[in-house]
C-alpha cells in the first residue's frame, strides 16, 4: 500500500496502527482454521491469485487461487463421481455430518467471526447471525431428513386396487453462486439442504468474500465431508457463472434481481431448475395500537443490520398519523444513539460498507433524493472519520417517486419515512411495489396479523422485523413478484433439490381397461357409476 493510500484511507496513524494489528488477528483466526489456503480451494497449483481490500482494515486480505474454465470443468466431473456415491449413503449418515458440522462452528466461532468481519465490514453481532443461520439449518435438516427422503404413500387412482409411492431422489450436482453480503451463511447454508439431499455442491463464491466460503468448506472436511462433494471455483462470474450453469442439474442463487433474471433465462434454457432469492424494497407498517418503543428498536433491529446490506431489510417505513410525531422523534434520537465503529466490540450497533464502490451507489441514490426535495432527518452522509466504507443510518422523510430510492433497493443503512392514515392505505402502500420479499407489521397481535395477511410477501413478520421469520427454518422463505423464485427452509428447502419418482402398481385382477367381456360403452359406465360413488363417499 502506497504512503497516499494510507493518508486517504486512514484518518490518523493511531487508526493505521489499529488496523495493522486487527489484520494480524484476522489473518491469524483464518489461518487457525485453515493452515493451507490453496489446498483447501483445491484447485493445481500455479493459478493466480487474487487480494481484495479488506474494509475492516483498508488492506488487502489473503489471496485466493482463481479458477479457469478447465477447472469448472474437471471440478463438474469430480463432483458427479463423488455425488453418486453420497446419493447412495443412508439418511442417518448425512445427518450425522450436519450435526458433527453444527458442534463444530461454536468450536471455531471467535475465528470465524473474526474472517467474517475482516471480509465484510459487519459488525460483530451481525457477524454472528451467519453462524448461527447455519447452526439453526444444520440441526432441522438433519431432523428432517428421515421424513423428507423417505418413500411417501399417496391416494391411488382407485381405492384399494391402485397402490401408489413417491421416491425421491437427488439431482445430482447443484451449482450455488453466493452473495458478499453474508458470505459463509450464503455460501454453505444452501449447500446444507442439497448435501442433505444427496447431491455434490459446486460454489462460485463472491470474489470479495471467498475467505469465508474456504473457512465453511474447511469445517465441511473437518466434520467428514468429502472434498468433491463441496468444490469451490473462485473468480469472475462474467467467466464461470454461463458454463457452470451449463453443467450443473439445478441452480441455486442469490443476488441482485437483475442478475437473477439472467441466471433464471439461462437454466430455462438448459431445462434446469433454479432457485433465486432476489432483491426487495421491504415495508414495516407501524399500526396505531403498537408498542412504540418496541416498534422504533425493532426499526433499527431491522432497517441498519449489516449496515442495511441484506436483502430482508427494512427500507420504507409506514406509521399511523396518531402516532407519527412521537415515533418519528423517538427513532430520531435512538439512530443519533447508534454506535458505528469498526470493531471486535460486541456493543458496536452498526458496522461499514462492503466497498467504496458500494457506498458511492448508496450515497448518490441519498444525494438524488435530496437534490430532489426530501429531507435527511439524520444521517445522509458517509463517515470518513470511522472508515473509507463507513455510511451514516439515514432516516428520509419526503421521499416521492421520481427519486431513485422511491422504488429501487438501497441495499444499505437508509430508511424511508411515511404517514399513513388507515390500514387500507398502509396496505395499499406496502403492496404498490414490484418487490415482495419480507414486511413488518407492529401492532396489537390480532390487528397486525389481519394486515399481515393482506400483504403481497413471501414473509410477514409481526412485531419483528426479519428474524422471526428468517428464524423459523420449518417454514418456507423465498420471494413475490419480483424478489426471486423457489423457497429455503421448510420440507420445500429440501425437495426442491430432489427428483421425485412416482410408482402406481396396479392389481392385476382389477386394471384400468374394460374386463369381464365388457365394450368400453359399458366399462364407461361402470366407471362413471364409481366416480360419483366415491364423490358421494368423499373417496
Amino acid at each position: 500500500m502506497s504512503d497516499t493510500e494510507t493518508e486517504t484511507i486512514y484518518p490518523s496513524a493511531s487508526a493505521e496502527a489499529q488496523a495493522r494489528q486487527m489484520q494480524q488477528r484476522c489473518e491469524a483466526s483464518f489461518r487457525h482454521v485453515v493452515s493451507d489456503l490453496e489446498r483447501a480451494v483445491g484447485l493445481p497449483e500455479g493459478r493466480p491469485l487474487r487480494t481484495v481490500k479488506s474494509p475492516f482494515t483498508g488492506m488487502d486480505t489473503l489471496g485466493v487461487p482463481q479458477a479457469t474454465l478447465a477447472d469448472l470443468d474437471q471440478a463438474i466431473v469430480r463432483a458427479r463421481a463423488a455425488g453418486r456415491r453420497w446419493g447412495n449413503a443412508p439418511a442417518a449418515t448425512r445427518a450425522r455430518f450436519l450435526y458433527k458440522l453444527h458442534d463444530l462452528l461454536w468450536e471455531y466461532s471467535d475465528e470465524i467471526l473474526d474472517v467474517i468481519q475482516w471480509e465484510t465490514g459487519k459488525s460483530r453481532y451481525h457477524a454472528y447471525d451467519e453462524i448461527q443461520d447455519i447452526a439453526l439449518n444444520c440441526r432441522y435438516y438433519a431432523r428432517i431428513l428421515s421424513r423428507a427422503v423417505r418413500e411417501e404413500r399417496r391416494r391411488g387412482a382407485f381405492p384399494g386396487v391402485t397402490r401408489t409411492f413417491v421416491m425421491y431422489e437427488p439431482k445430482g450436482v447443484v451449482g450455488v453462486i453466493a452473495p458478499w453480503n453474508y458470505p459463509l451463511s450464503m455460501g454453505i447454508t444452501d449447500a446444507i439442504a442439497a448435501l442433505a439431499a444427496g447431491n455434490a455442491i459446486v460454489t462460485k463464491p463472491d470474489s470479495n468474500t471467498p475467505l469465508s466460503v474456504v473457512i465453511g468448506k474447511v469445517l465441511m472436511m473437518k466434520a467428514g465431508l468429502d472434498p468433491d462433494l463441496f468444490i469451490l471455483v473462485p473468480g469472475r462470474g462474467s467467466e464461470l457463472g454461463t458454463p457452470l450453469i451449463q453443467q450443473v442439474d439445478f441452480m441455486m442463487f442469490t443476488g441482485s434481481t437483475a442478475t437473477g433474471r439472467v441466471i433464471a433465462k439461462q437454466s430455462g434454457e438448459n431445462l434446469i431448475g433454479v432457485s433465486a432469492e432476489l432483491g426487495g424494497k421491504n415495508p414495516m407498517i407501524v399500526l396505531e395500537d403498537a408498542r412504540v418503543d418496541d416498534a422504533v428498536a425493532g426499526l433499527v433491529r431491522s432497517a441498519y443490520a449489516n449496515t442495511g446490506q441484506l436483502c430482508v431489510s427494512i427500507e420504507r417505513l409506514y406509521v399511523q398519523d396518531s402516532i407519527y410525531d412521537e415515533f418519528k422523534a423517538k427513532l430520531i434520537k435512538r439512530i443519533n444513539d447508534m454506535k458505528v465503529a469498526v470493531s471486535f466490540d460486541w456493543e458496536t450497533d452498526m458496522g461499514v460498507l462492503i466497498s467504496e464502490h458500494h457506498l458511492e451507489t448508496i450515497d448518490t441514490q441519498v444525494q438524488d433524493a435530496l437534490g430532489k426535495g426530501a429531507v435527511a432527518l439524520t444521517g445522509g452522509h458517509a463517515l470518513p472519520e470511522i472508515s473509507y466504507t463507513a455510511y451514516a443510518p439515514t432516516l428520509l422523510e419526503g421521499v416521492e417517486e421520481g427519486m431513485t430510492l422511491f422504488n429501487h433497493e438501497t441495499f444499505g443503512p437508509v430508511v424511508s419515512l411515511y404517514r399513513f392514515h388507515t390500514d387500507e392505505q398502509a396496505i395499499a402502500l406496502a403492496n404498490d411495489t414490484n418487490y415482495g420479499l419480507n414486511a413488518s407489521v407492529w401492532g396489537q397481535p390480532s390487528h397486525a396479523v389481519a394486515v399481515a395477511r393482506r400483504i403481497e410477501a413471501g414473509t410477514v413478520n409481526v412485531n419483528e422485523g426479519f428474524t422471526a421469520a428468517w428464524g423459523s427454518t420449518d417454514a418456507p422463505m423465498g420471494g413475490w413478484k419480483d424478489s426471486g423464485l423457489g423457497r429455503r427452509h421448510g420440507i420445500e428447502g429440501i425437495r426442491k433439490y430432489m427428483e421425485s419418482r412416482t410408482i402406481a402398481v396396479q392389481n392385476r385382477a382389477v386394471p384400468i381397461a374394460p374386463i369381464m367381456g365388457l365394450s368400453q360403452e359399458q366399462y364407461v359406465k361402470v366407471l362413471k357409476f364409481a366416480l360419483k360413488a366415491m364423490r358421494r363417499l368423499h373417496l
